[in-house]
């Protein structure tokens, strides 16, 4: 299937939850916001939210600094 990826179409094997997604991508949830088809999706919910065909994931990353 395909999604958007901030901003960018990104080929994705299989159905995924948004939790099996940020795994494979390396990403830890406690470090991340996603914003799924322009909702924020509460961390809580990764495991249980599916990405379809042509969703819009945004993922922002925390950056600390002074």
């Amino acid at each position: 299937m395909q999604i958007h990826i901030n901003g960018e179409l990104q080929l994705i094997e299989g159905q995924k939850t948004l939790h099996e997604l940020l795994s494979e991508l390396h990403i830890k949830k406690e470090a991340v916001v996603c914003e799924l088809n322009r909702t924020v999706v509460d961390k809580n919910l990764y495991h249980q939210v599916r990405l379809r065909d042509q969703d819009s994931l945004e993922i922002v990353h925390f950056v600390g600094g002074g």
